[in-house]
């Protein structure tokens, strides 16, 4: 979760020239009272290797899109996009229903148009949502630092406050007021809990909060970048991205970049834990950038994003593993970006981001997939 833009930007910085997808796509064949029952369209493409996915449909035409999370009906979505064509100069958030398409339309706009936006995720009653935003900061878009010392970073920024907005946009609460950043805020299954990152305690750490901002507590407490948590299915168990600096050069990198608002994100890997930040144990030693974590609806494995395989940064593609390291599967094959695989709450469909069927240029498009086990 949050700043996919940059990763995307960062990808591209490393393969400028490459636009030619080495896989011939292939097209779905399901019958059209097929498609009308499930919402899928065919003329999209799956490469060949792709088995599970059965169909696809191509939500978004331009502009970065990605974190497109369900309603708890699974009947909408809300996703982030900075496409300036819908007159945004950052990301903010945008709400659809599931079926829809955007290739000559624009949804709404759900959050405020001012600062920046990040994470937004449905609350059980279907009518709100949290998201994080730096609006009360400043209303225009914060600058985004690329690079320090020659190195790909993110900003971190202390502006980041969590917030409650019906679907209209009007915000109805703001459940985190104390200094530094709290965003990257999603919501249990069950209904009855938040997880989000935290500088409060002096690193980026997990914690939990009740749906009414009530009783937050820290999840995590070993120095590193702790962040895109995830609920499993049954709300017991957290996924979540890490960087853990280990030798004492790592740590004083680490400390420094922190200091400034930033960090690396170009090593991290996956942890689980319970709810209750008990029984934490390291998922992946892939090495390079594991992130984008995700609950299979068994709850007995995990889809993420990754370019562990890559030599130079790139591609990302999505992979599955069991949640106890082992059995690790290659799931989307792309040349460029396939990341934010988010299962809708009946496990039928994944909505994800790719950079697939955009031409060769650089926009992230939004794609939902009916799945196959």
């Amino acid at each position: 979760m949050k700043y996919f833009s940059l990763f995307i930007l960062c990808c591209f910085l490393y393969s400028c020239g490459e636009s030619e997808q080495k896989n011939n796509p292939t097209t779905t064949d399901n019958s059209a009272q097929e498609d009308t029952a499930i919402g899928i369209t065919n003329d999209t493409l799956i490469y060949p290797e792709e088995k599970h996915f059965k169909s696809i449909q191509q939500v978004t035409f331009g502009g970065d899109n990605a974190e497109a999370y369900w309603s708890f009906d699974d009947k909408q979505m809300i996703f982030q996009s900075n496409f300036k064509d819908w007159g945004v100069g950052c990301d903010q958030m945008f709400l659809m229903d599931v079926g829809q398409t955007f290739k000559s339309s624009q949804p709404p706009m759900i959050s405020t148009g001012m600062g920046r936006t990040t994470c937004a995720y449905f609350l059980p009653d279907n009518k709100s949502f949290v998201y994080g935003s730096t609006h009360l900061a400043n209303k225009e878009c914060p600058e985004v630092p690329l690079r320090k010392n020659g190195n790909y970073v993110w900003p971190v920024y202390d502006s980041f406050d969590i917030f409650v907005s019906d679907l209209e946009g009007n915000i109805i609460d703001q459940l985190t007021k104390e200094p530094g950043y709290d965003a990257e805020a999603t919501v249990s299954p069950k209904g009855d809990k938040i997880v989000f990152t935290s500088t409060r305690s002096g690193d980026l750490e997990l914690w939990t909060m009740n749906i009414d901002g009530s009783d937050k507590k820290q999840i995590t407490d070993e120095l590193g970048y702790d962040g895109g948590a995830f609920f499993s299915p049954d709300g017991t168990q957290l996924i979540f991205r890490s960087s853990r600096p280990k030798t004492p050069e790592a740590i004083a990198k680490y400390k420094g970049l922190l200091a400034d608002g930033l960090v690396e994100p170009t090593e991290m890997e996956l942890f689980i834990c319970n709810a209750d930040g008990t029984n934490m144990r390291q998922l992946t030693r892939l090495g390079n950038a594991n992130w984008s974590p995700f609950f299979h609806p068994s709850g007995k494995k995990i889809l993420f994003s990754s370019n562990f395989e890559a030599e130079r940064g790139f591609p990302f593609n999505l992979y599955m593993i069991d949640i106890d390291g082992k059995n690790l599967e290659r799931v989307t094959h792309g040349e460029t970006f396939d990341a934010f695989p988010v299962f809708s709450n009946d496990g039928k469909k994944l909505a994800f981001s790719s950079n697939r069927n955009n031409g060769g240029g650089r926009d992230t498009n939004l794609f939902i997939a009916e799945w196959v086990d």
